[in-house]
């Protein structure tokens, strides 16, 4: 069991990520090449970016190049996710560049398998670097940019659970709202995984929640602790398509449609027209359609907030949503987190 101790000023410091970390969702897409669990919540994915790397010439760089660097280990190097990938993807391969000579020998040093792969240590070299920050510029690209409206969708999806917790609760309540991944038991957040354990203490640094879109279920942490503390987490996926259900398709699909479905999904949370249209994947001029069809049906009301407008459910699209609940699936719950000595 890995334990973070938090302090008050930790707690007054706890932070949600507002959008992806490119080189963690780099890390976590590559490690979905690398094993087939959850392979069918990544399938469409799966897919399309395997073409896309095949007709680009890349997966040859993958393979001898990024899934080395990256794998689907107990460790794979902190260094190669740094906390200014927060500020942007450029920013992140910057300060892969940046690295101290001696503590990318260090780190490298540590992953398993490494002798397999002599070029790993050559890593400390500027040249061999650039090699890597470059492949993994094209990589993104190909494999991940053209997620990223999804990616975003769902990040804001989530936050807005996180922020209604935080509401209710404060930064315990937020905390408590991970569940079931992480249990918060003040003042301790509890994960449990069966290759790591011991106490992470915080010291007055505050904690990064940064939610992922490709991490498959165990958080990750990173190995030091001693680099700013960084929580990684998994977003909910859908819960596996019933092979006897005809097409598939959800019940209240076939009532509403996919789109109207989407749009009643993210009112309960509260959103707004352009959260709405992120969650149904369509553009705030087109969900403005559907959010006045679910009004004149009486299953959302709208209310306007200085610039923008709330849409939010009304009793009868509550009670709609909690019946469609009840006859479906749960979707599958994430295990409990390692640090970056995780590979999820």
């Amino acid at each position: 069991m890995l334990r973070i101790h938090f302090t008050e000023v930790d707690l007054a410091r706890t932070r949600l990520a507002s959008r992806p970390d490119p080189l963690w969702e780099i890390a976590s897409s590559l490690h979905r090449f690398q094993t087939r669990r959850g392979r069918w919540a990544y399938s469409g994915w799966y897919r399309s970016a395997a073409q896309r790397l095949t007709e680009s010439g890349l997966a040859p760089t993958v393979r001898s190049l990024l899934l080395p660097a990256f794998p689907r280990a107990a460790y794979y190097p902190d260094f190669l996710t740094p906390p200014e990938a927060q500020e942007g993807l450029a920013a992140g391969l910057d300060a892969i560049l940046a690295t101290p000579r001696d503590r990318v020998l260090r780190e490298v040093s540590l992953v398993a398998g490494a002798a397999r792969h002599p070029w790993l240590p050559r890593l400390a070299e500027p040249e061999q670097r650039r090699t890597l920050t470059d492949a993994l510029r094209a990589y993104h690209e190909a494999a991940v940019k053209p997620y990223e409206e999804l990616m975003q969708a769902r990040i804001d999806a989530d936050r807005a659970v996180r922020a209604r917790a935080f509401l209710d609760g404060g930064a315990e309540g937020l905390l408590a709202s991970l569940a079931p991944r992480m249990r918060w038991r003040p003042p301790v957040l509890e994960v449990e995984h069966h290759m790591v354990g011991g106490d992470l203490r915080l010291d007055g640094r505050g904690l990064m929640l940064l939610p992922s879109y490709f991490i498959w279920h165990s958080p990750v942490t990173l190995a030091d602790p001693g680099l700013p503390p960084v929580l990684v987490y998994p977003l909910l996926h859908k819960a596996r398509p019933d092979p006897e259900r005809d097409e598939g398709q959800p019940a209240l699909d076939v009532l509403l449609g996919r789109t109207r479905t989407a749009v009643l999904l993210a009112s309960a949370q509260g959103a707004t027209s352009t959260e709405a249209a992120r969650a149904a994947g369509v553009s705030p001029t087109t969900v403005s359609f559907h959010t006045r069809a679910l009004r004149d049906a009486g299953l959302i009301a709208t209310e306007r907030m200085a610039a923008h407008v709330l849409h939010t459910l009304t009793p009868l699209g509550a009670a709609l949503l909690r019946g469609a609940r009840r006859g479906s699936a749960p979707a599958p719950g994430p295990a409990a987190p390692a640090p970056h000595t995780s590979a999820p």
